[in-house]
């Protein structure tokens, strides 16, 4: 008999583990299928945001505008053209609250689609710090002055009073010291801080802090967008410096042209990459940076790039409209833009990487076979649906250079706004 109850609570108790599993399981792929906020267009019919199989089982309503009762209009009947926001409330089984989620009501954006490589040229605010190292003196013995000082990712914003903005500056500036204690001012994490370092005499009226920095960067990328007054959106990814991983700070930048020359084609392990030039003719500027964000880099075109623009102007498509199947990619891989079909996979309506929203995977066996798939300097590449601009390339899979990442094109316009 104790034996039996023994077997029993056992079995409850795996019974009831296995329960609690699933339910928590459940629980967090509703929620990476709900997203936290989205927008609809205004004027719109509601759409369905929820897919199958979770459409089954959730119902969605709209709860509240933000200075309204709620609503007891039948959902299907309901347009969208109200400006303010409003909350879409998510119960399982039409019972069970969820989730809700907070809706922005916008005007649906036109813009125009690129895929052309630029040439991109950063300056940072302030001089990033790499990291420290030894310095040599002249007595022979190796010192480290910085260590424990500065950190990887500190931008270092003046030298004793005076601002800086170049390691020209910086090294002028240590040099004037005569190995006298100098004040860094120095943005750490957004804070503000002066830190001391005493500076190593390396030679003759040479001195050394063993400080390794970077004030600039260049690359080449892909233009995703430009809409009628010029704002342009690039990449679909920040910037960052390659040593720390860290998003650079930016200070001031500008688009040139870039000419493709050639294309080393990504396999599994090893990405591929567009290898161009950039010409850094200040007569051929096509646009200034203002912004590096994590959706990517944006800014202003000049008027005279403007008005070379081809293409006709087509809607953004909202997250919640994109469908997983055919889409198509806007890049240059050979001296002309041309649209590649591919494939969208999955959509992650509630990601948490702004630029990882979708996987796609490269399908035309024109691009495979000239790329292999995505490789790098495609990023900001536009993917088009059903004649919308849904998002870009960011990302591709190390160990399957057919696929990656994209962002929704709203994210970009959302932070480009």
């Amino acid at each position: 008999m104790a034996k039996n109850r023994k077997r029993c609570r056992k079995i409850i108790i795996s019974v009831l583990t296995i329960v609690l599993f699933v339910s928590a399981t459940g629980a967090f792929l509703i929620d990476r299928s709900i997203p936290d906020r989205l927008q609809v267009v205004s004027g719109d019919r509601k759409t369905q945001i929820l897919r199958y199989p979770f459409d089954t089982f959730i119902e969605e309503n709209v709860a509240q505008a933000a200075s309204q009762n709620g609503s007891n209009i039948p959902q299907d009947n309901l347009k969208m053209s109200s400006q303010e926001p409003y909350t879409i409330e998510c119960k399982l089984f039409g019972v069970i609250p969820v989730k809700n989620i907070q809706v922005d009501v916008v005007e649906r954006s036109k813009v125009i689609p690129c895929g052309s490589p630029v040439g991109i040229y950063m300056k940072t605010r302030g001089i990033l710090v790499v990291g420290t190292g030894a310095v040599n003196g002249m007595d022979g013995v190796d010192y480290e002055p910085a260590a424990s000082v500065v950190q990887s990712g500190d931008y270092i914003l003046g030298v004793n009073g005076n601002p800086i903005s170049d390691k020209k500056e910086l090294i002028s500036r240590i040099n004037e010291s005569g190995g006298s204690d100098i004040t860094l001012e120095v943005q750490r994490k957004g804070e503000i801080t002066d830190l001391k370092v005493k500076p190593v005499m390396t030679g003759t009226s040479e001195y050394k802090t063993g400080i390794w920095v970077r004030d600039d960067t260049q690359g080449i990328g892909t233009l995703t967008y430009v809409d009628e007054n010029g704002n342009y959106g690039a990449l679909g990814h920040g910037i960052s410096d390659v040593d720390t991983s860290t998003l650079l700070s930016l200070q001031e930048g500008k688009l040139y042209p870039s000419d493709i020359i050639s294309v080393v084609k990504g396999e599994k392990g090893t990405p591929g990459e567009l290898a161009g030039v950039i010409r850094y003719d200040e007569n051929e500027v096509m646009g200034s940076i203002t912004a590096n964000t994590e959706a990517g880099i944006f800014g202003k075109v000049t008027e005279s790039f403007k008005s070379q623009l081809k293409g006709t102007p087509i809607e953004v498509g909202l997250k919640q409209e994109i469908e997983t199947g055919p889409a198509t990619i806007r890049c240059t891989v050979d001296g002309t833009v041309k649209e590649y079909d591919i494939e969208i996979e999955k959509v992650l309506l509630n990601s948490s990487d702004v630029n990882k929203s979708m996987v796609i995977k490269v399908t035309d066996e024109e691009l495979l076979q000239k790329t292999g798939g995505i490789v790098q300097g495609m990023s900001g590449s536009p993917i088009i649906q059903n004649g919308k601009l849904i998002g870009a390339v960011t990302h591709v899979f190390i160990q399957d250079s057919t696929s990656g990442f994209g962002i929704f094109a709203e994210n970009m316009i959302f932070v480009d706004s």
